[in-house]
Formats: C-alpha cells, sequence, structure tokens
C-alpha cells in the first residue's frame, strides 16, 4: 500500500444522521484513515451528505417561514454549508487520530464546485426528495417560484435535479494540496453543482450523485485505488435473497455483464459498480474496492469487501 493515491468514498453509514451520531461516525472513519495514512498513502476524501443537506435545507426554509424579511436559502448555499460543517468534523477527527499516533499532517477541508450541463435531462426530469412535508398551500408556493413538488406520505416535498458532474473546478488546487502531502477532503455531498454563464458560475438547484463525483474525483486526482464505504462488508449475487453469494472479486468485463443481468439494485449497489468501471477504464493499475467502513481493514488485507479491476 505505500506510497499509493487513494480516493476514500464515505457513505452515509459512515457518517451517521444527527451531529452526534457524525462526530461519532467521523472518528471510527478517522481511525481507518489513519491506517491507510501510516502506509504513507495519499489521501483524499470525499463524503455523502444526504441527511445533512436536507436538515440544512428544512432549518433554513423554516427559519425563512418564520421570518419573512429573510429570503429563502438556495440549494446551492445549503450544499455549501453542508460541506463545510462535515468537513469539520472529519478534520478534527482525523487530526486528533494522527496527532495521537505521532503523525503530523495538515488536514484540509475544500469547497469545492462541481460543473454540470444546463441542458442535462436531469433538470427536466428532477427526482431527488429534499427539505421538509408542505401541505399544499405551501406546495402551491413552490411551483409558483418555479420548484417542482411531488406528493409524499402527509402532504408534499420539493424534489430537485441530480445531473451528471462533468468538471472539478478546484481540482488543481486539490492536486496541488495532496502534492504537498496533505490530507484532503473534497466534494462533499457530490459538489457545488454550478453552471457556467459567461465568465460566472451559478448556484444550481440540484444534488449530484456521491458515487459520480467519487469516480470523477478519484480520476482528477489520478487515484491508483477507489475505495467505497457503504452498508454492506462486500457485493453480493441475488442480494437478499436466500442463495445470496458473496463477490470477493470481479473484473470489469464481469461487473458489466451483471449489470446487464440486472444483477444490481439501481438505487444502490449499481451507481457504485458503474463508477468502478468508469474509473478503471482500460487501466491494468487502477482498482476499485467496495466494503463497510468497519470493515476496512480486514478488505484491504484480502479477507472481505470485493475488488474491481480489470
Amino acid at each position: 500500500m505505500k506510497n499509493r493515491r487513494i480516493a476514500i468514498a464515505l457513505g452515509h453509514d459512515a457518517l451517521g444522521t444527527t451531529l452526534p451520531e457524525q462526530q461519532t461516525a467521523a472518528k471510527r472513519a478517522a481511525a481507518a484513515i489513519a491506517d491507510l495514512v501510516q502506509d504513507d498513502c495519499e489521501i483524499v476524501i470525499t463524503h455523502s451528505n444526504g441527511p445533512q443537506v436536507g436538515m440544512i435545507h428544512t432549518a433554513m426554509s423554516e427559519f425563512q417561514r418564520l421570518y419573512k424579511n429573510y429570503t429563502v436559502t438556495p440549494m446551492s448555499v445549503c450544499s455549501a454549508m453542508s460541506q463545510g460543517y462535515i468537513g469539520y468534523d472529519l478534520q478534527q477527527a482525523i487530526r486528533s487520530e494522527l496527532v495521537g499516533r505521532g503523525i503530523f499532517r495538515t488536514v484540509s477541508t475544500i469547497l469545492t464546485q462541481v460543473a454540470v450541463d444546463p441542458y442535462d435531462d436531469a433538470f427536466y426530469h428532477p427526482t431527488k426528495i429534499i427539505g421538509r412535508v408542505m401541505n399544499e398551500a405551501e406546495a402551491e408556493e413552490e411551483e409558483k417560484k418555479g420548484n417542482h413538488v411531488t406528493p409524499v406520505e402527509g402532504g408534499f416535498r420539493r424534489i430537485v435535479a441530480a445531473p451528471t458532474p462533468l468538471e472539478i473546478v478546484e481540482l488543481d488546487a486539490v492536486n496541488a494540496l495532496m502534492d504537498a502531502n496533505q490530507i484532503v477532503i473534497a466534494a462533499g455531498g457530490g459538489g457545488i453543482p454550478v453552471l457556467q454563464q459567461e465568465n460566472k458560475l451559478k448556484g444550481a438547484s440540484a444534488v449530484i450523485e456521491k458515487d459520480l463525483i467519487a469516480g470523477l474525483l478519484a480520476d482528477g486526482v489520478n487515484a491508483d485505488q477507489l475505495i467505497i464505504l457503504t452498508d454492506v462488508d462486500c457485493v453480493y449475487k441475488d442480494f437478499g435473497k436466500e442463495a445470496q453469494e458473496p463477490i470477493y472479486k470481479m473484473s470489469c468485463e464481469q461487473a458489466a455483464r451483471y449489470m446487464a443481468d440486472g444483477e444490481f439494485g439501481m438505487g444502490n449497489m449499481q451507481p457504485k459498480i458503474q463508477t468502478a468501471i468508469n474509473f478503471i477504464g482500460d487501466s491494468d493499475s487502477r482498482s476499485v474496492l467496495i466494503t463497510r467502513l468497519d470493515r476496512i481493514r480486514e478488505a484491504i488485507s484480502g479477507q472481505t469487501g470485493t475488488v474491481i479491476r480489470n
């Protein structure tokens, strides 16, 4: 593992939901990351923000509802807030873990923007549910603002687009910090989606799939390995069925064949497998490891987890 550049994608289960859960989870993540740092690996980290950005959006919407003089907080700003406070907890936890081991390394969080296509089909078919439950009158007000809502149990909730990420705006800064031997946290929550408008970047009312940004970030820093941390020990064939079977090793060709056969769930494992295939491409040296945070040590040593390579 020495002198390898590794991108780590922390999923929802690696971060928790509430603030206390997140702080506890960040400490667990820090221990696993410190193990890799001790092996002289260069580390970049991205993370989920699903519960956190929803909580921020709900809180800011409620604030505006109570205080009419305040404007609504754009989704892009909510994403930026989530990057800041999740990054803060991770920085603190990783630094403390490293100092406790006698290792002194700077940990930096980069507020990261990600360019998306304004004509991405996702903007015409939003699917990501965010925010609080609204009544019918509140839902109509949202639609008057140009936002989209969908019926849910008890009322309505807002939905936003999930466009494909094209470019990480601050990628040069990420690489510069990694080259300076820093541990970097970047593109949290998929990054802040932005649209290019002449010489300006405008925040988009959207979210970006965390698996897609993990692959783009790993490719952008030319990582040797992408580690995707999720809620299962490894990838399974016939997952959830009585005859489910663990898959410890897969080639990209095998992974593509399994996907074509509908083996992986569209909303959970399939995006991770597609990300792995995209990241590895035709490389003979790149690999992807999929496992659970609390099994990462065993996975790296080959006792569990799924490794995908050509």
